[in-house]
């Protein structure tokens, strides 16, 4: 059980941080940017879903720290769940 739960969080923190990491790049790098343009692959698709539901407010796109929202609190649920089967 424990495993699980050190796993749900490592993947957690490695998401959380890959989020921010991608969103301060979209601020200083070129969209062009081989690193940038990768990272686009794997963030780009679930924060598109966010964006279709809530649009940037004032020119501000707050679908990066809702998706870290999801994270946490679906990682959250999965933990205890698994700690109450424990």
């Amino acid at each position: 059980m424990n495993i699980a739960i050190t796993i749900i969080n490592t993947l957690v923190t490695i998401l959380t941080y890959f989020i921010v990491i991608y969103s301060l790049l979209t601020f200083f790098m070129d969209p062009f940017h081989p690193v940038r343009s990768a990272m686009a692959r794997v963030a780009e698709p679930m924060l598109l879903p966010i964006r279709k539901l809530i649009p940037p407010l004032g020119g501000f796109d707050i679908s990066p720290i809702i998706l870290i929202i999801f994270f946490q609190v679906v990682g959250a649920i999965l933990i205890r769940i698994l700690r109450s089967f424990g």
